[in-house]
């Protein structure tokens, strides 16, 4: 699989589906790598026609590390983990794409949409906030993240994982614990750097505030946001439909911080819908 071989900053990805079809980049989370968007979920989404996009964010995975494991920050900009998408499609040929980012990665999507828009043609913001308005932080200072991690065994990593799992997925939805075991141990394997989060952490503690800027974003774009999510508020999402122009806005009952898969066909059928939407307003 490929790494970007643009200015020196290696970002690894993978990618399925028809190169001619539309391109849809989806973007996970603070430390989460991208094997958290579930290769079921990315089948989907082929069959509805388009290429998907997988990133390894920098400093996880695959890809680039920016520091060793004492390093707490990494120097770089939200902007900078935004310029990373730009670095993916300028190395696949792609113009521009329909970004999908949950968390940290919808922040990142954000900023691509405001530092590049003509790379953008639809955007949706998953369980992710416009700025550090006190209101949408529900997970605390993390004061954690500010010093060099405590390292783990690959089984404690997948316990963690495993309790997350039970815990986040309140109400109706299966938490699906087996997959988010495995996740975690493919994750270890492909490549475990705490630090990389800590790193990813001090970026979003210097982000700019976006929602005033995201009132001029021109494209279709949904926000989903889960009303039971305990890492950030669903008022975010209800602030970020209302600045941009004609957002879609879905607020889930009995979802968490994660998207459970009995939500997949909505969350694919709601892709596909502004995707297309998308699509016809960048046709000449």
């Amino acid at each position: 699989m490929p790494h970007t071989d643009v200015d020196d900053i290696e970002i690894f990805y993978d990618v399925a589906g028809d190169a001619a079809d539309p391109a849809v980049v989806l973007i996970a989370g603070g430390g989460a790598q991208l094997v958290a968007w579930h290769e079921d979920l990315v089948a989907l989404l082929v069959a509805e026609g388009f290429r998907v996009v997988r990133i390894d964010n920098r400093d996880t995975g695959r890809s680039q590390r920016f520091g060793g494991p004492d390093d707490v920050d990494g120097g770089y900009e939200l902007g900078d983990l935004g310029d990373d998408v730009v670095r993916v499609l300028d190395h696949l040929g792609v113009a521009a794409a329909h970004l999908v980012g949950h968390s940290m990665g919808g922040m990142m999507a954000q900023m691509v949409a405001l530092d590049h828009p003509e790379r953008v043609r639809s955007l949706g913001l998953l369980s992710t906030i416009p700025g550090r308005d006190p209101r949408y932080i529900l997970h605390g200072e993390r004061p954690e993240l500010l010093v060099a991690p405590q390292r783990y065994t690959r089984a404690e990593v997948v316990a963690f994982a495993t309790e997350y799992a039970r815990s986040a997925s309140p109400g109706r939805y299966d938490p699906q614990v087996e997959w988010h075991a495995w996740a975690a141990g493919e994750a270890y394997d492909r490549g475990y750097a705490p630090e990389g989060f800590s790193r990813q952490w001090a970026a979003l503690l210097r982000a700019p505030e976006r929602l005033d800027r995201l009132r001029g974003v021109t494209v279709p774009t949904f926000v989903l946001h889960g009303r039971d999510d305990d890492v950030l508020h669903w008022c975010a999402a209800v602030d970020l439909a209302e600045a941009i122009p004609g957002a879609e806005l879905q607020v889930h009952a009995d979802m968490g911080h994660l998207i459970p898969w009995e939500l997949w066909p909505d969350l694919v059928a709601t892709i596909a819908r502004t995707a297309r939407r998308g699509e016809e307003l960048s046709s000449p």
